[in-house]
């Protein structure tokens, strides 16, 4: 475990973060209760983030990218999920889909995706889970045979976060069904319009609305070998790397879910009265939000602890990631489900945010591994894989 760690955001990052918050408040928080309940794709605001530069953030300039690192996606993420977490994963996708080409792609590979997704004509999903392995990824049944020197591959990804607006997906499929599990998968960059590729239908999802989540669905489709990331066989490893330096920002992601509906909540409180007074005036209301507080600035230096240990390509990354998902996921679980409990009747209906907040919380705990999965990293890291 690293020891003498502090996290000190630079001046350029505050700056940063302060011209995310100028977007945020202009251009997706009048559209947040729409896109909830018409859980349509914002291509308004996905065009806003190109408009503005922040569809290149994280992405390497030598490649066509804005810059910056784990640390500005994570800043990016968070200030956007204060107002609408459907709409923070615009850029926590595509840079999911991204990863294992920034980690394992060829040349060519690293300056198409970064050029692509910084201009807007390029967007990225990840395909690993399917319908009969979710936690035990290495148990897909997608399979890629060659032919004639390119891959065909069949099979069926779910719960694809992106699907349908995406036009680019790394793909995951076995290479060798005679192999060793986990040492007999590819990763494949799969294009919407190549012959062959379907999508399922569109989930009806509780929250993180306004962001799709379909099937998609390989019939034989047909991949050039140049389509290959990193190593043939290496791609359940490749997998695994990139969900470890992922998790980072869904734990932004949940952190920014947090201090949403709290921020809310609090000013709530001020003005609500009963008895004659402020909710807020009283002890019980007091100890309740202090609790909150603690748990969110807690939560959020275990976000960017994590961030910094992407960005310096920690041997112990996937510690301090699966740490920071694990715990500002139930956090925000929790705080969000208090900021209801503060609004009485009112936050138990859609006009208030806290109830959207709570919702999208939920699937913070879920995606990009249970925080079951989570903990099973944590405890690996303590006592040894055995």
């Amino acid at each position: 475990m690293s020891e003498g760690f502090s996290f000190q955001p630079t001046d350029e990052q505050r700056e940063f973060q302060r011209s995310v918050r100028r977007l945020v408040q202009d251009k997706i928080a009048p559209r947040a209760v729409e896109i909830d309940e018409a859980d349509e794709y914002p291509d308004d605001v996905d065009q806003a983030l190109v408009d503005n530069g922040f569809a290149g953030v994280s992405y390497p300039e030598e490649y066509g990218g804005s810059g910056g690192g784990a640390v500005e996606m994570c800043i990016l993420v968070e200030e956007i999920s204060k107002v609408c977490a459907g709409v923070s994963l615009i850029p926590a996708v595509n840079k999911l889909g991204a990863i294992p080409v920034l980690l394992a792609g060829s040349e060519e590979q690293k300056k198409m995706i970064c050029t692509g997704l910084t201009n807007g004509d390029i967007r990225m999903s990840y395909c690993l889970t399917e319908p009969g392995s979710g936690s035990d990824a290495a148990a897909m049944r997608s399979r890629a045979t060659q032919d004639a020197g390119d891959w065909i591959i069949k099979g069926t990804k779910r719960f694809i976060t992106g699907a349908g607006a995406s036009n680019l997906y790394t793909y995951f499929a076995v290479t060798d069904p005679d192999g060793t599990k986990g040492r007999n998968i590819t990763c494949f960059l799969v294009s919407s319009d190549m012959d062959g590729f379907e999508l399922g239908r569109k989930e009806d999802k509780m929250g993180i609305r306004g962001s799709p989540t379909r099937e998609v669905i390989l019939n034989d489709v047909r991949v050039p070998a140049e389509n290959v990331v990193g190593e043939v066989h290496g791609g359940f490893q490749l997998a695994m790397r990139t969900l470890d330096f992922s998790r980072p920002t869904v734990a932004a992601q949940a952190l920014g879910i947090a201090q949403g509906a709290f921020d809310f909540a609090v000013g709530y409180c001020k003005e609500r009265e009963q008895f004659g007074k402020p909710i807020a005036a009283f002890q019980g209301m007091q100890f309740m939000f202090a609790d909150m507080a603690m748990k969110i600035e807690t939560a959020r230096m275990a976000v960017y602890r994590a961030a910094v240990a992407v960005d310096e390509d920690a041997k112990d990354v996937s510690y301090w990631a699966a740490i920071a998902k694990c715990y500002a996921s139930d956090v925000a679980m929790s705080v969000t489900t208090d900021c209801v409990q503060a609004l009485g009747g009112y936050g138990y209906i859609r006009e208030y945010p806290v109830e959207r907040f709570m919702r999208d919380a939920k699937i913070t705990q879920i995606y990009e591994g249970t925080n079951q999965i989570q903990r099973v990293v944590i405890a690996r890291h303590i006592f040894g894989k055995s």
